[in-house]
């Protein structure tokens, strides 16, 4: 039996890889239901200074039609109160290299006070997009 009824997760899911693919699959088999936020575009360029590869309604596509994933939203909010507010999650999974983060640890602090378990994964070490665009980017200048 899983451990939780509704599971969340989200991230930018640019430039889709087999990261992403084990953290939605490890997040899936601990939860009923997993709802993925998929980061908006103008989220992304407001925290991490750049667009997205792959615009938000292709990521959100994409992310649709994996198996484990129940219900793909756009986020526009890093903030996972809000996202509990609307999407009424018992759990939330982020990447273990998230761990020990200000952000996170006072995620950790405001959502035990609403019985949400924040459980960090591990991450799929070697691959990453922002190594992608650095590599595709190597190729196009090279």
């Amino acid at each position: 039996m899983r451990k939780f009824k509704r599971g969340y997760t989200q991230g930018v899911f640019d430039m889709f890889h087999v990261g992403h693919l084990n953290l939605i699959n490890n997040a899936k088999a601990q939860c009923d239901s997993l709802t993925v936020g998929v980061n908006a575009d103008e989220l992304v360029k407001a925290y991490k200074g750049k667009v997205p590869v792959v615009s938000e309604d292709n990521r959100e596509k994409i992310v649709a039609n994996i198996k484990a994933v129940d219900h793909a939203v756009i986020a526009d909010t890093l903030d996972k109160t809000k996202q509990l507010e609307k999407y009424n999650f018992d759990a939330i999974f982020i990447g273990d290299d998230w761990k020990g983060d200000p952000r996170w640890e006072q995620t950790v602090k405001d959502l035990a006070k609403q019985d949400v378990e924040v459980v960090f994964l591990p991450r799929t070490q070697g691959v990453s997009s922002t190594g992608m665009r650095i590599v595709k980017n190597d190729r196009i200048d090279g």
